[in-house]
């Protein structure tokens, strides 16, 4: 009875029945409305028309547009208001501005040592570029350390916390009641009392359900500054899906940390919902770590404006010897604010200059019709592609709309296998022994193209040879999937071809 009260009157059940309720009354407001009102049906089917012709006009993915153009000749009536209400894949214009004003200030910091392209393979050089255009310069004077697994990422992120002298930086979607948060959360108050600077964000819908008692109440009280990303409110929009997915950790200015690891117990298998946890991460350590830095900074900015100044947070800073190179390291954001899929058009491009081989972990598998030519051409070219997806799903529905993209891709020669232990939650891209990703980047419409994520990218690094070692081992504990495993009846196929077409609303 006392879970199911807590059920019952807890945030996203609150918010879920009013967007219900709203979504009841605009359909019974207009049926009602159609019998008063004469001009309410042409004044439906002009709003259908325009929001088509918009559509049509627009520079939104086609596989967008497609499921709108369906809705709105389903229901025509109804079609071109429901585009209206949720057909928005952008930000509340709000934070938007917020957010790109910060940008527009504090991006040029971000400056490309002009020595550097003419060192790297040019093929690598040029999607290094690409990602410097975007306003993320790849830096040398970085090592970086992959981990393969959420506890060593840990252990780490606990030593340098502990040794923090100056200011840490946290931000991540998920923040989940636990040990993992408890002994975090023990150390951050800890530094705040020792004087530090210490800043959380989180992701107001990543932590529905999960975030602590009071937690923003408790953390401020101990001196920690704190700011909710896109909290959610109980209205009828698509703004709420425009998410923070990012985790960013920095500490001084010169340690950061990227990944898939978010701050709960099941990430470090303290817990066990899905089988094992798999996911990746790595820990960076020199001037590289600016771009995380900018980054967090730019999003805490919409928030809190002009209370800091950015050059107090400079890698040189606070460490005054030289820091050592580990090839070339390249972070780098992505965001709904502008019309540039960068992460996509990155993935994609590894895939196309590809030579040997592209390895990828992806706990989803919900693409685009130009990523899935990526992938069948270069198996087709020889390169020897192989995607692991996870072999316990977390989400039955995404699941099948994963395995409706195997058919197609086994036949073009890509390799797929399941990781029998548990849920492979790590987002990783390596590629030719060269270049590699590491991040938080799903390979999912809404990583793609709603929410705001970052990786790290790294050419002619150590830690690529670990990420490899890492893949092999994988692919040992894996499954490869074969056409047995993916035959289904006539009733199967139509389901996830249906889903397919809705696969970018998920």
């Amino acid at each position: 009875m006392k879970n199911l009260i807590k059920l019952l009157f807890n945030k996203v059940t609150i918010i879920a029945v009013l967007i219900a309720l709203q979504a009841f009354y605009f359909v019974m407001f207009f049926i009602k409305l159609k019998d008063y009102a004469n001009w309410i049906t042409p004044a439906l089917t002009l709003l259908s028309i325009a929001m088509f012709l918009a559509i049509i006009m627009s520079y939104q993915n086609p596989a967008y547009k497609i499921v709108w153009i369906v809705i709105i000749g389903i229901v025509p009536l109804m079609g071109g208001l429901l585009y209206l209400l949720l057909g928005n894949k952008r930000p509340s214009k709000k934070l938007e501005q917020k957010i790109l004003k910060q940008e527009d200030k504090y991006l040029p910091l971000l400056k490309q040592k002009n020595d550097i392209k003419h060192k790297m393979p040019k093929r690598l050089a040029s999607i290094s570029k690409y990602i410097e255009d975007q306003g993320y310069p790849a830096h040398e004077n970085t090592q970086i350390e992959y981990f393969k697994i959420g506890e060593e990422m840990y252990e780490n992120m606990l030593r340098d916390l502990r040794n923090a002298k100056h200011f840490i930086f946290f931000e991540y979607f998920i923040i989940k009641d636990g040990k993992m948060w408890q002994e975090i959360k023990e150390i951050l108050i800890q530094k705040a009392k020792e004087g530090l600077d210490i800043r959380v964000m989180f992701d107001d819908m990543g932590c529905i359900g999960v975030l602590p008692k009071n937690f923003v109440k408790d953390l401020e009280a101990s001196g920690i500054k704190v700011a909710v990303f896109n909290p959610l409110v109980p209205f009828l929009s698509l703004v709420m899906n425009n998410r923070d997915h990012r985790k960013i950790l920095v500490i001084d200015g010169y340690i950061g940390y990227n990944g898939g690891i978010n701050i709960a117990d099941e990430y470090i298998n303290l817990k066990s919902p899905y089988g094992h946890w798999k996911d990746t991460g790595v820990r960076l350590f020199g001037e590289a770590v600016w771009n995380l830095t900018i980054m967090f900074l730019n999003i805490w900015g919409a928030y809190y404006p002009d209370d800091f100044d950015y050059k107090n947070y400079m890698p040189n800073k606070f460490y005054n010897g030289e820091f050592k190179s580990d090839g070339f390291i390249q972070p780098f954001s992505d965001s709904p604010l502008d019309f540039e899929e960068i992460s996509e058009n990155v993935y994609m491009d590894i895939l196309w200059q590809a030579n040997d081989y592209v390895y990828i972990f992806t706990p989803y598998l919900i693409i685009t019709n130009e990523m899935n030519v990526a992938l069948e051409m270069a198996a087709k070219r020889g390169v020897d592609v192989r995607l692991v997806v996870p072999g316990i799903p977390d989400k039955k529905s995404v699941y099948q709309l994963t395995k409706s993209y195997f058919n197609r891709l086994m036949k073009a020669g890509v390799k797929i296998y399941l990781y029998e232990p548990g849920f492979i939650h790590a987002k990783s891209y390596i590629s030719d022994d060269e270049i590699a990703i590491v991040g938080t980047i799903n390979m999912d419409y809404r990583s793609l193209y709603l929410h705001f994520e970052c990786g790290t990218l790294m050419i002619n690094s150590e830690a690529i040879k670990d990420l490899k070692t890492d893949c092999f081992e994988v692919f040992k504990l894996s499954k490869l999937v074969t056409e047995t495993d993916i035959k289904r009846g006539p009733l199967s196929d139509l389901t996830r071809a249906v889903l397919r077409v809705l696969s970018p609303l998920f």
